[in-house]
C-alpha cells in the first residue's frame, strides 16, 4: 500500500467517526433529572448527622420544592422514631389500614415531600401534626388537636385569568384553585377545609396582622406587621415587630400571614416564634430553675 492510500484511508476513518459522534447528538445533553442526594449536601433544615452514611433520602417531585420540604421517611425515622430504617418506613406506609395521611389524603411515597404548613394524621396513634419553621430555620412538628387537623393556612403566590376567562389563584403547596372570592390577592393567606377543599375564610397582607417569616435570617420568626417599603423594579421590604418589641425587616416573599390582628388561627411553636440573644436565653433559663 502506497503512502497515499494510507493517507486516504485514515482521512476515511476519521471522518466516519466524526458522522458517528454527530448522530449520537451534543455530548453535553442532560441526562434526566437527579436521584440521590449526597448526606453532606442535605439541608440543615433536615437535621441529618453527618457520619449516619453516604446518602440520604431525595425528595420526590412534589407539592413542594427539595430544599423547603422534609421527606416523609425522615419524618417517620428521625423526628418520631416510629421506624429504625426503610424496610420499616415502607411496611409503616404500605400498610392496608392508611396509617398516614397528609392533608387529609392517604401517601403511600416514602419520599413524599412535606412541606410548610402540611397537616400529617397518624390514625393508629391518634397523633396530629403540622410542619413549621423553628426560630433557627428548622422543621419541627407542632402537636395540633383534631379540630385544627381539619384545615391548612395557603399563602397565594398567583392570581391570573385562564383560558375562557376563568380566574384562578396558585397557593405556595402547588394548589389551584379556580373561581376565588374577588377580595383575595397575592401575598394574602387562606384558610383551606382539608375535606371539602374549598376555601372557608382569609386574611389579608396588611399593616396590624400576625405573620410569620418563612424564609431569609429572620425565618421562624413571629411578630406583627408594621410598614411595607414599596421598592419599584426591585424587592419590597417589610418591618415586623414581635411581642418582644424587637424590630426587624425582611422581603415580602418571605412573609407569611397567620391570621387577622394579633390572634393566630393556628396553634405557634413552643417559643412562640420568639428569637432570643444568649443572654436572654441564660436569663430565661435561670429563672425557671428557681422557679423549681
Amino acid at each position: 500500500m502506497c503512502i497515499r492510500d494510507r493517507s486516504t484511508w485514515g482521512s476515511q476513518i476519521i471522518s466516519q467517526i466524526k458522522q458517528n459522534n454527530k448522530s449520537r447528538g451534543p455530548k453535553n445533553m442532560a441526562r434526566g433529572p437527579k436521584k440521590h442526594l449526597k448526606r453532606i449536601a442535605a439541608p440543615k433544615s433536615w437535621m441529618l448527622s453527618k457520619v449516619g452514611g453516604v446518602y440520604a433520602t431525595r425528595s420526590s417531585q412534589g407539592p413542594h420544592k427539595l430544599r423547603e420540604s422534609l421527606p416523609l421517611s425522615i419524618v417517620l425515622r428521625k423526628r418520631l422514631t416510629y421506624a429504625l430504617n426503610g424496610r420499616e418506613v415502607t411496611m409503616i406506609v404500605m400498610d392496608k389500614e392508611n396509617q398516614i395521611k397528609i392533608d387529609g389524603k392517604v401517601r403511600r411515597d416514602t419520599r413524599f415531600p412535606c412541606g410548610l404548613m402540611d397537616v400529617i394524621n397518624i390514625e393508629k396513634t391518634g397523633e396530629r401534626y403540622r410542619i413549621l419553621y423553628d426560630t433557627k430555620g428548622r422543621f419541627i412538628l407542632r402537636n395540633i388537636k383534631k379540630e385544627e387537623a381539619n384545615f391548612k393556612l395557603c399563602k397565594i403566590v398567583k392570581k391570573q385569568v385562564g383560558p375562557n376567562k376563568i380566574p384562578y389563584i396558585v397557593t405556595h403547596d402547588a394548589r389551584t384553585i379556580r373561581f376565588p372570592h374577588p377580595d383575595i390577592h397575592v401575598n394574602d393567606t387562606v384558610k383551606l377545609d382539608l375535606n371539602t377543599h374549598k376555601i372557608v375564610d382569609w386574611c389579608h397582607f396588611e399593616n396590624g396582622n400576625i405573620c410569620q417569616i418563612v424564609g431569609g435570617n429572620n425565618i421562624g420568626r413571629v411578630g406583627i406587621i408594621t410598614h411595607r417599603e414599596r421598592h419599584l423594579g426591585g424587592f419590597d421590604i417589610v418591618h415586623v415587630k414581635d411581642a418582644n418589641g424587637k424590630d426587624f425587616a425582611t422581603r415580602i416573599g418571605n412573609i407569611f400571614v397567620l391570621g387577622k390582628g394579633k390572634k393566630s388561627w393556628i396553634t405557634l411553636p413552643q417559643d412562640q416564634g420568639l428569637w432570643l440573644t444568649n443572654l436572654e436565653k441564660f436569663k430565661q433559663h435561670e429563672v425557671g430553675t428557681k422557679a423549681e
